[in-house]
């Protein structure tokens, strides 16, 4: 990676995505123009983000800032992790067996089924009647 240079990358999960920009840095996490631990605020969601950091053992020595639309917390959260997984990859490549085997290569395509016409929900049907 060259000096100073930016890398981007997105990462999606359910109905959210996020724009990454990772550059070499302190460790400064921001979302949304927000501090890490303010949009983020259950240590559980802050964990799940930082886990591509962690496993890369590359925690404190990149700085990212990331735009997220579209969904709630959890998605918003996996989206996140994704795209720093992505950006870190693109920053150093020997990191992608590490990542890849920690399954945060892989983008969660679950996403919620729709509701379908004449039915209370995606799969629910109305209670059959014999008679």
């Amino acid at each position: 990676m060259a000096d100073k240079k930016e890398i981007w990358a997105t990462g999606r999960r359910k109905s959210a995505t996020a724009r990454v920009r990772i550059r070499p840095g302190s460790g400064k996490i921001f979302v949304n123009d927000k501090a890490f631990d303010v949009y983020f605020p259950t240590e559980a969601l802050r964990g799940f983000v930082s886990q591509p950091l962690v496993v890369s053992s590359t925690t404190g020595r990149y700085d990212i800032a990331a735009s997220i639309l579209g969904g709630g917390a959890m998605g918003q959260a996996g989206a996140l992790r994704h795209g720093i997984a992505r950006a870190l990859i693109k920053v150093d490549e020997s990191l992608r067996p590490v990542l890849k085997d920690s399954a945060m290569l892989t983008r969660d395509s679950r996403v919620k089924e729709r509701k379908k016409s004449g039915q209370p929900g995606a799969r629910r049907r109305f209670q059959f009647s014999k008679r």
